[in-house]
């Protein structure tokens, strides 16, 4: 197990908490990590584009004219798609992106990210926030205290406090150990877990 400093409020040393080596020191393959992070990314994709075929449109199913004798091309309904409000051709319909991975990937993607962030010193341990209230200027003060920037916050409870805090901080996310992905875990340089969220994300992936 690896030891980390767990830092308070005001950026000193408080303790240090081990870091259980199955899952902060996997060894990183790119393609796994690329692989789960174009499925998030896919998944976000929503697909709702859609057209309406001449089945789907409304109207009158009866023959616009006789066949024979007005000179017109012969047509029997004003759903064609070759009339104005009719149907369309070979147009767009609701559609899914999912590329489904399987769960032991995922699971193994996370630990990789999570250990691409101890690799690179950029995981982080605070004991807690103690935000008082809802203010912007105290979570800043304790990220200034910390020196980190563009940083995702990892919480095992719902603080409110902390998530209506950081709303105004420019590349900070505040998500909660359910909440913990590939994608948010890379796209953020630094990485600051609550020390209580450590024992949550051992039981999730161990």
């Amino acid at each position: 197990m690896a030891a980390v400093d767990v830092l308070n409020s005001s950026g000193k040393k408080v303790s240090e908490t081990q870091l259980p080596d199955q899952i902060f020191n996997t060894p990183i393959k790119k393609s796994v990590l690329h692989q789960v992070v174009r499925s998030q990314l896919a998944a976000k994709r929503e697909g709702t584009a859609a057209s309406k075929t001449r089945a789907m449109v409304k109207g009158s199913t009866k023959k616009l004219f006789r066949q024979k004798g007005t000179g017109n091309a012969r047509a029997g309904s004003v759903k064609s798609p070759l009339r104005k409000g009719g149907g369309v051709i070979f147009g767009p319909s609701q559609r899914s992106f999912a590329i489904k991975v399987p769960k032991k990937v995922k699971k193994l993607a996370l630990k990789m990210a999570l250990s691409s962030k101890m690799e690179d010193n950029t995981l982080f341990v605070i004991d807690d926030f103690n935000l008082e209230a809802i203010k912007t200027k105290e979570l800043a003060n304790v990220l200034n205290s910390l020196e980190l920037s563009d940083l995702l916050i990892v919480s095992d409870t719902e603080d409110t406090n902390l998530l209506l805090s950081s709303r105004n901080i420019p590349d900070i996310k505040v998500i909660r150990t359910e909440g913990l992905n590939v994608y948010d875990i890379l796209k953020f340089k630094n990485l600051l877990l609550v020390e209580s969220t450590i024992q949550n994300i051992q039981g999730r992936l161990s």
